[in-house]
């Protein structure tokens, strides 16, 4: 058992009542919260162009139409999912130091690439790159919260470094109208480039796992491992792991909520343009309103269970009623069907959003971590990689429906209809497929 005789051999030493167990796995979130901030400002940097990529060419645009953003996400979107299985094996395979190195370099390089772009051709093929690239990080990410935390601690971690998604989006909202303005569209997509390649250096000079972590105190290195026995495992093919139940109930809610996200990250800057004028200025105080929601909902959801086990409840009652919570705070979002496109509905609008943003990150942040709470560490990256392959699926389908619905109707109300109603449909069958979220035993 990895980590076993550390263990063993540090337990006199650190035993005596009131050691501090040490914080050095909260210095590792921090870091997958700054990698996730840079993956999210990446792939939001689009959805704020969007307006402004729908100019003609003679006014500093590509053409873009409604359909063709929709295929361009879907491209992006399909070769994201092509590229979960790949990399969730890849740091099973290679470990999440220099797996996760790789990742970042390579959707960092894609997504500096779109500067290069002149076209909705060319445009589709830098999505299609920046899609493989960044299909890594959450299959990283979660692999390495699975290495790092015990299971009581590790919806907070997750929710932790989840909220780089909206922080991320926050600063792309800040940093992107600016750069437009004053130096135009091509160098928004380059403004990541030197934060992507300072975070490399630091996650290899700094990353180990917790048996080879020079500063790990002995008393965090046995809480870390505590429950080490039942979360360690052999090494299984993703092919095998599609034979579990356990498997599907973590894959299907991803295919039906992943797409909810991607919709808002993509289409949200479109809707208050569409629905209440606003220029790609005005779209900067709404859209930070909603992310930073969001944020909350992504700690505070990833906390809730915690709470809930101090009530009493067992660590997998206390996940599926967080994620229930979660599930009916995002239902009210059909509501903004009615708004009327004036002042109050625009905050009306906003305070919806912000809602169903923030509860879509609560319930993402539990769904995430029950992929380490039913299966062990070694299988946590590709049962990962499966279930982010299955929400990008659905991103795919989403981007398509939404680019047709919109240029034909020109109306979001069926797509809000969806947003609120998924994920109790999800909670429901992930109960049904694996009741008390029971723990895969693997064979070697």
């Amino acid at each position: 058992m990895a980590g076993s005789a550390e263990i063993e051999t540090l337990s006199e030493s650190d035993s005596s009542p009131g050691t501090r167990i040490g914080y050095v796995r909260w210095t590792i979130c921090a870091m997958l919260f700054i990698a996730t901030t840079i993956n999210y400002m990446d792939r939001q940097v689009l959805g704020l162009l969007k307006p402004t990529l729908m100019q003609s060419v003679a006014n500093h645009g590509i053409g873009l139409t409604e359909e063709s953003f929709g295929t361009v996400v879907a491209f992006f979107t399909l070769f994201y999912a092509i590229g979960q299985l790949a990399a969730g094996r890849f740091v099973d395979k290679v470990g999440t130091r220099i797996g996760y190195m790789v990742i970042m370099a390579l959707w960092s390089l894609s997504a500096m690439g779109h500067a290069l772009v002149n076209s909705v051709l060319q445009l589709g093929i830098a999505r299609c790159c920046l899609g493989i690239g960044e299909s890594g990080n959450f299959p990283a990410a979660n692999k390495t919260v699975a290495e790092w935390f015990p299971q009581k601690e590790r919806s907070l971690a997750f929710g932790i470094f989840n909220c780089g998604a909206n922080v991320g989006v926050i600063l792309a909202t800040l940093i992107v109208p600016w750069v437009t303005i004053h130096l135009g569209w091509h160098y928004a997509f380059l403004v990541t480039g030197f934060f992507s390649a300072s975070w490399i250096v630091l996650w290899y000079s700094k990353y180990r796992k917790p048996a080879n972590h020079p500063t790990l105190t002995g008393a965090e290195l046995r809480y870390i491992y505590q429950e080490a026995a039942e979360q360690m495992g052999p090494s299984t093919p993703w092919v095998k792991l599609l034979g579990f139940r356990q498997t599907w109930a973590y894959a299907i809610p991803k295919f039906l909520t992943d797409p909810i996200w991607w919709f808002y990250l993509y289409w949200l800057p479109g809707y208050f343009t569409a629905k209440f004028n606003m220029s790609l200025v005005g779209l900067g105080l709404p859209i930070l309103i909603v992310y930073n929601a969001s944020a909350v909902g992504s700690i505070y959801g990833g906390y809730l269970p915690a709470s809930f086990i101090r009530m009493g409840l067992t660590a997998a009652r206390a996940r599926l009623t967080a994620m229930l919570l979660c599930a009916l705070l995002v239902a009210p979002i059909f509501l903004i069907n009615y708004l009327q496109a004036d002042n109050f509905g625009k905050w009306a609008a906003v305070g919806l959003l912000s809602l169903a943003a923030a509860a879509h990150q609560g319930f993402s942040a539990n769904l995430f971590t029950t992929a380490s709470d039913m299966f062990p560490r070694t299988a946590v990256g590709s049962v990962t990689g499966v279930g982010t392959m299955a929400g990008a699926v659905g991103g795919v389908l989403i981007a398509q429906l939404a680019g047709h619905v919109l240029q034909i109707s020109h109306s979001y109300s069926i797509l809000f209809i969806i947003a609120a109603s998924v994920y109790l449909v999800s909670l429901f069958i992930m109960v049904m497929l694996a009741p008390g979220l029971k723990k895969v035993e693997l064979s070697a």
